[in-house]
């Protein structure tokens, strides 16, 4: 998904909720966006400016008729509930979650202030809404289905190389989803007589190790990165 379509997925979330909030405030406060991201702004800085130049498009300019607080866990994963609690304590009316890492963190922050989402890979496996239909709670946003489209990637990827025959897939095994998209790509992988090895990354750190443990072997590979850790991180690739 490009950052243009992912940025545009956002502000359809994001805007009604802050066109609602300035409505009700009327003069008497500027709307104020929490911006949480797992990356350093640097890493995300396309996606920051996009999700800048959307919020013109549709009126809203930053230090004009809106607030954006940022905050940047520079890939430090302990410093995500620290960050989340600051937006909180901070009052802000709206918290734009980049993943659902943070998304997980943030929503273990605040129960009344509404969370966009800016990506998940299931979020009802993820405890994020009851169901896609009728999310309820204080969170929304959208989906990538990541788990219903695992199996037809591999597929994808076999018609693309014919003579695949060993899968490399980095996930995160904390995140719930994981074990359904494993679930989908080894049936996918079983029908295409394409052999799985699957490699925990839990964080950063964990790359270099699952690198030396996907090259291993003369087996041709591919890698497939369904977590949201793999999509932060992308400087480690």
């Amino acid at each position: 998904m490009t950052t243009r379509i992912l940025v545009r997925f956002c502000l359809l979330m994001t805007v009604p909720l802050i066109t609602g909030l300035a409505e009700a405030q009327q003069a008497k406060k500027v709307p104020t966006v929490g911006f949480v991201a797992l990356a350093s702004l640097s890493a995300v800085s396309a996606r920051v400016e996009a999700f800048r130049q959307g919020l013109r498009d549709f009126g809203y300019v930053e230090g004009k008729n809106i607030v954006i607080e940022y905050r940047s866990a520079d890939e430090k994963f302990d410093r995500l509930p620290e960050l989340a609690a600051e937006l909180v304590r901070e009052k802000v009316d709206i918290i734009v979650a980049g993943g659902d890492i943070v998304t997980r963190v943030v929503k273990k922050a605040t129960s009344t202030i509404p969370i966009v989402m800016a990506q998940d890979t299931d979020p009802v496996a993820n405890g994020f809404v009851a169901s896609l239909s009728r999310p309820g709670g204080n969170i929304t946003g959208f989906s990538t289905l990541s788990a219903e489209i695992s199996g037809k990637r591999l597929e994808l990827l076999k018609e693309i190389i014919p003579r695949l025959s060993r899968v490399a897939v980095f996930g995160t095994s904390t995140v719930p989803a994981t074990a359904r998209l494993l679930k989908e790509a080894e049936l996918a992988a079983g029908a295409l007589g394409v052999q799985v090895q699957y490699l925990d990354v839990l964080g950063p750190k964990d790359f270099e190790t699952a690198f030396r443990a996907a090259s291993k072997g003369e087996l041709p590979q591919l890698l497939i990165w369904p977590a949201p850790s793999s999509l932060l991180t992308a400087k480690n690739l």
